[in-house]
């Protein structure tokens, strides 16, 4: 089976992307895993196939790298890209994802402005915060971010029994001045450290209010910089509820080629 693919990147965080609204492409954990590998396949993080939608713009299906599925905030960015390349909408969308449907824009400059969806409180683990994205991330602030064994703390806290049998994304963030932070991400599905991670960042950023940070939240990632903008929630009886939830940075194309599978 030959199949047409482009490669995506979104600060570093990369993903396989297949023009699927034939519907013609149905695959396997094994075949997904294989497209992933970076030594026998395209290599990436992650892999999505555009399909068509009856209502919305597009219908956006998300496999981690393991062949699992979850919501991939970077990756929607990239579908927006994606699908402005394939000329299916222009400059505005709203699509259906991993976890329902969100909308996104596209600016000439290539900055993608996604809309994630409401988040619901913030719970507490010691020092750490767990925040729900659309996918589980765990925050633990930190002093010197670049000195963290990422690939081993975080794979402690994503197989930890505290967030057994799903596990968890687990992130370790720095504040910075000017209402910045530095994120670095264990992900989860990857089983590794991302250059970045959309869902991560957002999960940061809103736990960063606890530190008083407002929005928009400007942030570093080994991949690039992005923001979060977003407003608290005034109807619900917590203030750690957040809606108008707004991911903001590039994604871009890096090659297209053809695969046999």
């Amino acid at each position: 089976m030959k199949i047409h693919f482009y490669k995506y990147q979104a600060t570093g965080n990369d993903f396989v992307m297949i023009d699927n609204r034939s519907g013609e492409f149905s695959l396997s954990v094994e075949q997904i895993q294989k497209i992933c590998d970076r030594k026998f396949g395209v290599g990436a993080d992650g892999l999505m196939l555009i399909e068509k939608h009856p209502e919305l713009d597009f219908n956006l299906v998300y496999y981690n790298q393991d062949g699992s599925q979850s919501l991939c905030g970077n990756g929607s960015r990239a579908a927006m890209s994606f699908a402005s390349y394939l000329k299916m909408v222009n400059g505005s969308a709203s699509f259906n994802a991993y976890d329902g449907r969100h909308d996104a824009t596209l600016g000439k400059d290539g900055i993608v402005r996604l809309k994630m969806n409401d988040t619901h409180g913030i719970r507490r683990y010691g020092d750490d915060l767990w925040i729900d994205t659309g996918a589980p991330h765990l925050m633990r602030f930190v002093k010197d971010i670049r000195s963290v064994n990422v690939f081993e703390e975080g794979r402690t806290i994503r197989y930890s029994e505290t967030f057994k049998p799903a596990g968890t994304n687990a992130n370790f963030v720095e504040l910075l001045p000017d209402n910045t932070i530095f994120v670095r991400t264990y992900e989860r599905g990857v089983e590794n450290e991302t250059l970045s991670c959309g869902t991560g960042v957002t999960a940061a950023a809103l736990a960063a209010t606890t530190k008083g940070y407002k929005s928009p939240v400007k942030i570093k990632t080994l991949g690039g910089e992005l923001s979060v903008e977003f407003k608290i929630s005034q109807s619900a009886a917590s203030t750690e509820a957040f809606e108008e939830i707004f991911l903001v940075g590039p994604a871009k194309m890096v090659f297209k080629g053809e695969l046999e599978l």
